[in-house]
């Protein structure tokens, strides 16, 4: 290995460091305020039930945003959640 290989791998970053990666913690406010337009809009009857795309990302991400917060609250919005998914699959 020539001096010019070595100096680049000693410049790398250590792949092993003592410094653990930054955790993303997202705003609970934001999480709320996000999970309650996503009601909200399941919940609007002039705009008519979403696409089956928008639902499927729906039951995706609804769960795990709710995660982010209080369990009680967060189980409260899971269940409202599930309440208005049961609703559209039965007008569908």
């Amino acid at each position: 290995m020539g001096f010019a290989q070595a100096k680049f791998f000693d410049d790398q970053p250590d792949m092993f460091g003592s410094e653990p990666a930054p955790v993303y913690k997202p705003d609970p406010d934001k999480v709320r305020r996000r999970l309650y337009n996503i009601l909200a809009e399941l919940r609007t009857p002039d705009a008519g039930p979403p696409k089956p795309t928008r639902l499927s990302l729906y039951r995706s991400i609804f769960p795990q945003m709710a995660l982010f917060l209080p369990e009680e609250e967060a189980a409260q919005l899971r269940f409202e959640f599930a309440q208005e998914m049961q609703r559209l699959a039965k007008a569908a």
